[in-house]
Parts: structure tokens; sequence; C-alpha cells
């Protein structure tokens, strides 16, 4: 497995503590992140005393070391093998300017080795520096420990989870969304305010959907690109009933789609869906959205940027693909369950059984010969981080709310790309939804990554979050007014 990332690190060190323990602390830092295939931009030994910071000119040696590297360091670690020098590490901060995420460890000491040739102070160390990163104003990341030896499972924990937070900060901050058509008319929820988006780094790239029709239109079944795209399809996904010529309205609109992406170099894509495709084209686009988010390029519909963004965020947190559901339905008479649905364009890791059929909701309106495309299978159980960014225009903020819970393999007899959900106080949660003018759309991710996703986006790019795998604050601006509905998370 390659490298999965380039993190700067700053060694502290304070003269009059034992030098052999930033040695020894430099030796276990690489040999743990050769372990994790993470490459580490440090200082020789040769740059400074044991390649440690413990002065100005240390700092600054750091920071020209880091600038060297910005465009591939996603995060810094602080490591604090004794006391270390506070102003040294926020110097280098300041000094090297990648506004990265920035994880801050100390080492334990043992009880037994409390003298002064042997002694640490890294509890009390770690304090100084993360007081004086405060006041430069440098965001920071704390490990579940105080303080924690590098080779310990929860540090090890931590330092992956970092990484995730470093993609999913890093992802966000610069971000091309292509928005592919306009807003379907009913569908106000989807409503979001790009200017809010671009103060964040957040770009939408817009397009109105007859200039790609009128690409796909422009395509003959003989172009060679047009066979290649539906051989691809077959390969996917099983045809079931679907006949010839949807299949090359699939394969031709698909071309069109991709080299939109490739033209403005896009990470994912929001589609107007409901129902212009199907009465101005003739067929659903979701197997081509299933393609793209299955290739890590998160595809969602009826125009939903905000939800596109949320399974791009999701999808940088846990490396795997998103899905946009729909909050759809209860489960019978489950308080804590419910059913996620969509037409059909979930990405092909949550459809074992995925076929490509019919939308037959939408059909009762254009004609289900008109709604070939869409995709039909059922998610089994797994892990589940669910999630939604969005844009709270009256407030001018970016908002979100995050959460666990588990997929499950409960029956379910319906149509469509479905799900059950079992979600702890469920009840509560959709309160806090309705209360606070969230969409109907939700995302969803075979993961446990809430708390890599809460780090990223209230932390380091300083949105509202709410986190449903903890109680919701009883004065929060956005929380639900009453405590006891809204629950334990």
């Amino acid at each position: 497995m390659g490298e999965i990332g380039s993190l700067g690190v700053i060694i502290g060190n304070r003269d009059f503590f034992p030098d052999r323990l930033v040695a020894e602390a430099r030796v276990e830092i690489i040999e743990l992140f050769k372990k994790l295939n993470i490459k580490p931009i440090l200082l020789d030994t040769n740059d400074t005393k044991l390649g440690g910071v413990e002065s100005f000119q240390d700092a600054q040696k750091c920071a020209a070391l880091f600038r060297q590297h910005r465009d591939e360091i996603i995060g810094v670690l602080v490591v604090l093998p004794n006391f270390g020098d506070e102003r040294g590490i926020a110097e280098t901060l300041k000094l090297a300017e990648l506004n990265v995420p920035v994880l801050v460890q100390g080492y334990p000491d043992d009880l037994d080795k409390l003298d002064v040739a042997r002694r640490r102070d890294s509890w009390c160390g770690k304090i100084s520096a993360c007081n004086n990163l405060y006041q430069f104003g440098i965001k920071y990341t704390l490990t579940t420990k105080h303080v924690v030896h590098p080779t310990d499972s929860v540090f090890i924990k931590d330092l992956v989870d970092f990484l995730g937070v470093c993609r999913v900060t890093r992802g966000l901050r610069k971000v091309r969304i292509g928005a592919i058509g306009a807003r379907p008319g009913g569908f106000n929820t989807v409503r979001y305010s790009e200017k809010i988006l671009q103060r964040n780094g957040i770009s939408v790239v817009t397009v109105d959907l007859s200039e790609i029709l009128g690409n796909a239109n422009k395509l003959t079944k003989h172009d060679t690109s047009v066979q290649e795209r539906i051989q691809k399809i077959r390969d996917y996904a099983p045809i079931g009933r679907t006949p010839d010529e949807s299949l090359i309205q699939m394969a031709k609109l698909d071309v069109a789609l991709t080299d939109f992406v490739q033209l403005h170099a896009l990470d994912a894509t929001a589609i107007q869906c409901w129902t212009s495709i199907q009465q101005n084209y003739g067929c659903n686009v979701c197997t081509s959205m299933s393609i793209m988010s299955e290739n890590m390029l998160p595809s969602g519909c009826e125009v939903d940027v905000t939800g596109t963004l949320s399974m791009y965020a999701l999808q940088l947190a846990s490396g795997s693909p998103s899905a946009l559901v729909d909050w759809n339905n209860n489960y019978a008479n489950d308080d804590n369950k419910c059913v996620l649905f969509h037409c059909g364009n979930w990405a092909k890791s949550f459809l074992p059984d995925i076929e490509i059929s019919t939308a037959p909701i939408l059909g009762t309106s254009v004609g289900e010969e008109n709604t070939y495309g869409a995709l039909s299978g059922r998610t089994p159980a797994s892990p589940l981080t669910f999630g939604r960014i969005s844009t709270d225009d009256p407030k001018g903020i970016m908002k979100a709310y995050i959460g666990e819970g588990r997929l499950t393999d409960d029956t379910l007899k319906t149509f469509g790309n479905r799900a059950v959900a079992q979600i702890p106080n469920l009840q509560g949660l959709m309160q806090y939804i309705c209360r606070n003018g969230f969409e109907h759309h939700v995302v969803m991710n075979a993961s446990k990554t809430a708390g890599i996703l809460k780090e990223a986006f209230e932390n380091y790019m300083g949105w509202e979050v709410q986190s449903f795998t903890e109680p919701i604050e009883k004065n929060s601006d956005n929380a639900c007014a009453n405590q006891e509905l809204a629950g334990q998370y």
C-alpha cells in the first residue's frame, strides 16, 4: 500500500531536559509512520540539535522545511518527549503558514523515572504548548489521553483519525462541485447559497441541463465512446429488462457528463433529474451517478449541492463511497428505526444485489418506459455514519449535523435503493432536523467516522455542528428546546 499522506513533524525540546528523550522519540515516530505508510516531513539531526525545535532559530529552519513541502503536507504532528519549547512550536507553525490541522502529543512519565536525569514533564508542557497555539490563533487537535506513548493503540487510532480530519479539511477547502441543471421547481428544500459556500473555499460550477442533453444527443450509438460506455454499464451491473435503446441513451448521457466533469476538474456533481431528464431525454441518470459515486466522484440528485458536498465530506473521512438518501419512512412501530430510500443512484458498494431497473414512482407521471437507468438494490447490515451540511442563509453560516447508528437486515419489501437504519433516539434527531430547517436528504456512509467529521467541520472549518453521538447542549442556539426530547446520543 502506498503512502496515505505526508505530515509535518515538530519535535519539541527544552534544553535542561535529557536530550536522549528527543533522540528516542524521533526514532519511535519515524518507525510508527513507516508502519502506517505516512511520510514524515521533519528536521534532520544535522539541521538542529537532535532534529528538535527549542529556539526561534530552530523554528525558522523547521518552518522553511515545511514551506518547501507545502503542497504535500496535510497536517502537522507536534511531539513532546519532554516539556518542550512552547514558543518554538507556535513560531514554527506561524512562520510556515500551512493552515492545516495540528495534533499535539505528549509522552507520559514513568513513575519510577521522575529524577532529574529521566523526567519528561510533558503533562505540563502540553498545556503550555496548547496555550501558546491558542494565543497565536492556531487551531489544534488533542489526543484522547492527555499524555500517551506513540506505540499505545489509543494514540495510533488518534493518529489515523487525525489523518481523516486532515483529508476532510484539505478536501473541503478546495472542492469543486458541478451543479448540472436547475433546481427542480418542487424542491425548495435544496436551495443553498453559492456565496456562503465560496467563502468557505467551496466552488460551484453551473451548467444548463440543455447543454448536457444537447451534447448527448449529438452522439450516436456508433461512436466509439458510446460503445465503450455501453460495455462499462454492462460490466457495472446486470441490466435486467433494460432495452437496448435505453442503454444507448444512458451511455450517451454518461459520455456527456464525464466530459463536463473532466473539462472543469470537478470533484462531485449535483444533477437535475426530477423530471426534466425523463421528459426531455427519455431515461434516468441514476446509473451514471452510481458509477461516479463508486469511483469516488460523488453525485447527488435534484441539484442538491450541499447534499453532494456532504457526500464528499463523508467520503473523505472514511475513504469509501457515500450515498445521498431520503429520510423516507417510519419502520413499523419501532421509534429508533426508519427506512432510507431513493429512486436508485446509490454507489454499487451499498447494493450487493444491484440491477438496472426503472423508477416506478417517477414513472407514474412521466411513463415508466422513460425511467430506465434507475437502480434496484437493498443495502445489508453495516456500520452507519450519517450527516448533512447546509448553508443557513438567514444566519450567513455553514451548519451541519452528524451522527452514528447502524444499518440492519430487517425485512423491507419495496423497490428502488433502500435500507433500514437504527439510530439511538431517532425521534429526537427528527425533531432537531425539523426545528432547524435541514433538508429531507441525508448522506449515509458505511463507517464510524462522526468524530472525524465533527473535528474537521467544527474546529477547522469553523461551522456550527451538532453531533448525535453525544448529548445535545441544552442552551445551544441550534439545539432542541427540550433536552429530554433531544435525548442522549
